[in-house]
């Protein structure tokens, strides 16, 4: 399977936004942190492309064993 990259690029999402928690581990933490400031986004968007990518390329297996 060849490397997928996350590149981030100009905003697309315009719309409404919640608010939501997450527990992540310190370690991801600073490596969202050191990309933001890499790149001049905020934490906040990192995580956004970051979790946008995620979805986009997500596969789901309902097999046998596979969680609901």
């Amino acid at each position: 399977m060849a490397e997928r990259k996350l590149i981030i690029k100009k905003r697309k999402f315009q719309g409404t936004t919640s608010v939501i928690s997450a527990r992540l581990p310190d370690s991801m933490i600073q490596e969202i942190d050191r990309v933001a400031e890499e790149t001049g986004y905020n934490r906040n968007e990192i995580i956004t492309r970051c979790l946008e990518f995620a979805i986009g390329n997500l596969e789901t297996d309902m097999s046998e064993g596979g969680r609901p």
